[in-house]
């Protein structure tokens, strides 16, 4: 199989969706790889790496795109890269279509086979393709969210915590998965006051085990949360439901009675976010204010540290990838279920009933289209 591998092109999005490592290893399948000149720039692999791995490097995107059977990416296409779309393509990237209805609708015209990461599904429910990428926003959430905290940024003047006889800032977490639990685990060591909240005992219990009951763990429900957010100098919103949009659990109302000058981080704006008021910004203008509250929503986070996402993702796309180029996607889904699970859109068919429901576009059943 031809592989096409181009430069991201998204608001400061300086990933890249495979190391040399990735493309010696397809290389070796006997596939052939071509990435984008300068597409590992931003993540501090030159072309030079590239090529001694293996790839043939092409000056242009459109040269990548219309040359290649299947394209890997970090992001999901923007606009600017809709017309690259075309029937018989296989897409394997982030894609958050729950959250971007445009984008469904160009796949599904354009009758591309689009496998999301985010959708593949272990049998115990294990998102393998999000994990690592939810684990670098958890940890960037506190810190993110610290700076936002200075007075020169708009916020309260809180320091996370370390002062003598001064209360710690204290941080409400909602939701205990991989970017909740990376998330307290930063803040703690930062010296906040850390709050984890969810509706599952058994992460709950993790995490009083975890960090050895120095974060408080409470069963989340309407009223904890509004309790919770009210104390808050910051919340961060890391509620996942796979595939779909993402449940709304800070209103407006709740933020206009927060305390003035405190902070609201979104790991979960990619999904729609968990806060009412949440909009997708990017790294050169993350923030805006709401009721004298600051909103940090940058849809793709992880790119501020590419070096580090760009290996932790190739570390785990890696496998599947050379699954996808060895069986092509129709075997390699149907001898792998949790693969399966990524498919989002064949032949001008939706094929993920969450995706479905968030967007109103009927979706067909993956077992109808896998057969």
């Amino acid at each position: 199989m031809k592989v096409g591998v181009p430069k991201e092109v998204k608001n400061h999005e300086y990933r890249v969706a495979i190391t040399p490592v990735g493309v010696h290893e397809l290389v070796a399948h006997g596939h052939q790889v071509v990435v984008e000149a300068g597409a590992g720039v931003g993540s501090s692999i030159g072309d030079d790496e590239y090529a001694a791995a293996g790839a043939t490097m092409l000056g242009s995107a459109d040269d990548v795109w219309g040359s290649v059977d299947m394209v890997l990416k970090v992001k999901e296409p923007v606009a600017e890269e809709y017309h690259r779309l075309r029937e018989g393509l296989t897409l394997f990237t982030y894609l958050h279509l729950a959250a971007d209805k445009p984008l469904t609708e160009e796949l599904l015209s354009r009758k591309v086979t689009a496998i999301a990461y985010e959708t593949v599904q272990l049998p115990s429910g294990g998102l393998p393709l999000l994990y690592p990428m939810s684990e670098v926003a958890g940890c960037l959430a506190p810190q993110v969210g610290a700076h936002s905290l200075l007075r020169a940024e708009g916020g309260r003047g809180v320091l996370m915590g370390g002062v003598g006889g001064v209360a710690n800032a204290k941080v409400v977490i909602i939701g205990a998965g991989v970017s909740g639990q990376n998330a307290a685990n930063i803040a703690l060591g930062m010296g906040a006051d850390v709050t984890l909240l969810d509706t599952d005992l058994d992460k709950l219990r993790m995490s009083f085990w975890r960090y050895d009951n120095r974060v408080h763990g409470l069963a989340s429900s309407r009223l904890a949360v509004e309790q919770q957010v009210m104390e808050a100098d910051m919340v961060i919103g890391a509620v996942l439901i796979p595939g779909a949009a993402a449940p709304k659990l800070v209103s407006n109302d709740l933020v206009s009675r927060m305390k003035p000058g405190s902070v609201l981080v979104d790991i979960a704006v990619d999904q729609g976010g968990c806060f009412e008021d949440t909009r997708a910004t990017t790294h050169a203008d993350p923030t805006y204010q709401v009721h004298g509250s600051t909103f940090y929503c940058v849809a793709n986070m992880p790119g501020a540290v590419p070096n580090t996402s760009t290996y932790a993702l190739t570390n785990a796309t890696l496998p599947y990838a050379v699954r996808l180029a060895d069986r092509g996607w129709a075997d390699a889904c149907r001898a792998d279920v949790s693969l399966a699970m990524g498919l989002n859109a064949h032949a001008g068919s939706l094929t993920n009933a969450p995706v479905g429901e968030a967007t109103g576009i009927e979706a067909t059943d993956l077992e109808v289209v896998l057969a």
